[in-house]
This record gives structure tokens, sequence and C-alpha cells, in this order.
């Protein structure tokens, strides 16, 4: 490139990064306010359905819309959410998904399917938003810690035996750079040892949305969250062989456009 092209290119480019900033500042701003006022309406739904939902799934719907307004209002935002029809309402899943920024949380909600969240503990003493965590009864997970792991996976299988669906990310963290990495053993434990489904989810364009650390959104993004088909425990000899094979899966899917 001419030399006499590089300083329009960086003031396109300087320009380009003052937008960004300006517009996740602005979203930055809409989450805190409407995370305030969202978590009090999710309080009084957590003592008006106390009475008759056990499985506090009123207030899961609700964080599910909670969260899609996050997706639908961002300008320059495309959201897809694909056959979310494999997910069969009133059937328990073992739910994987593949994780690479901060905005696949509220990208894995607009299925708008029953399922309890296992997220770090830490995450669950977050103002508001981890308070909204213990109201729809997700499980908390200290990673590393024994105790913990073994406590998270109690709770799966009883919620799992009750019939509503978990939601785990295997990779344990979010990626670095987008890349799948190697999935940790306990959603194919659970899977095999109850006789449920895994079902993989692709999130696609999430890692050009926000990477990792990162705290400005791109203005313009495509977005999907595929839903694969089922993949039965039956026929797998370990937890190892099943979490592999469910990988390259997700990784083939994620290699092709949706």
């Amino acid at each position: 490139m001419p030399a006499t092209e590089l300083p329009g290119r960086r003031t396109v480019l300087s320009s380009a990064a003052a937008v960004r900033r300006v517009f996740s500042v602005l979203f930055w701003t809409f989450f805190a306010v409407t995370t305030v006022v969202n978590f009090v309406i999710a309080v009084l739904l957590w003592v008006l359905t106390l009475p008759f939902d056990r499985d506090r799934r009123v207030n899961h719907l609700f964080s599910c819309a909670w969260a899609w307004m996050y997706a639908a209002v961002y300008p320059g935002w495309h959201v897809r959410t694909l056959h979310r029809e494999r997910i069969a309402p009133g059937r328990a899943y073992v739910l994987v998904a593949n994780h690479t920024s901060i905005a696949d949380i509220v990208l894995l909600f607009t299925l708008f399917r029953q399922f309890k969240w296992v997220s770090k503990r830490s995450v669950f003493n977050a103002p508001f938003l981890g308070w909204n965590m213990y109201l729809s009864s997700y499980i908390p997970l200290v990673r590393g810690d024994a105790d913990s792991i073994r406590q998270m996976l109690d709770a799966c299988r009883r919620w799992l035996r009750r019939g509503v669906s978990v939601m785990m990310f295997p990779e344990g963290t979010r990626s670095e750079d987008g890349t799948l990495r190697p999935f940790k053993r306990g959603a194919f434990q659970l899977s095999r040892e109850l006789g449920v489904p895994v079902v993989p989810i692709g999130i696609h364009g999430g890692h050009q949305l926000i990477p990792k650390h990162g705290t400005t959104f791109a203005t313009s993004a495509s977005l999907a969250v595929e839903v694969l088909e089922p993949v039965s425990p039956e026929g797998f000899t370990s937890d190892e062989a099943y979490a592999d094979a469910v990988r390259e899966i997700l990784r083939d899917a994620l290699t092709r456009t949706p």
C-alpha cells in the first residue's frame, strides 16, 4: 500500500474504534439500568409463583426474555436461533455449547427452552444479574474444587431426573481465539449415567462480536445459535470417547455457515 494512503486508513480505523466505544458505552449503560429494573420484576415473579412453581420455570422464561431484549435492541446485530425444535419441550437433555465470549449467555437464552445453567459461583455474587441466577435455581460451581464439582453433578442429576435440562460449557472456560478447546467429561458422565441425550449447540460469531477479556462490541455482527441433532449415549464405552465424538460434531458444525 502506498505511504500516502496510510494516514487516511488510520483515520478510518480510528473512527471505527470510536464508534465501537460509543455504542458499547451506551449499551453497558442501558444494560446496567435495565438489569436493576428486570431484577425487581424477577423478585416479584419469584414471590408470586413460589406456591406452584418449584422448578422456577417462570423465572427462567423471564430470564430468557430479559436476555433476548439485549440481543434484539443492539443496532447492527442480526441474531438467528436455528433448529430450536430439536430440544423437545418436556424432555431432559444435557445441553453443551462452545464458549468464546460473554455474549454466549445472552445468545443461548434465545433458545427459550427450560434448562438450568451450570456457572461459576463467582458469577452468582454479581449484583442483580448473579442474584437472579439464585432466583432461577441455577447451579453454581467452583472450578477445580472437587467438593464443588461433586455438588454440581448431584444438582444436575436432580434436575435431569425431574425432567429439566442442564446447560454446560464443556470447554470449562472461554476460548481465547475462538477455536474449540478440549471437552471436560462431566456433561458426558451425566448423559451416560442417566441415559439422556447430549444436544450440541454451536454459537457462530460470538468471538467476532466480543473476544475474551474484551469490553467493546462489534457494531455489526451476524450471529447464530445452531441446535444440532441430539447424540444418544448408547454405544459409547467411556465418557472420554463420548466427549471426543460430540466435540468433533460441534467442531465440524462451526466450520460451516449455518
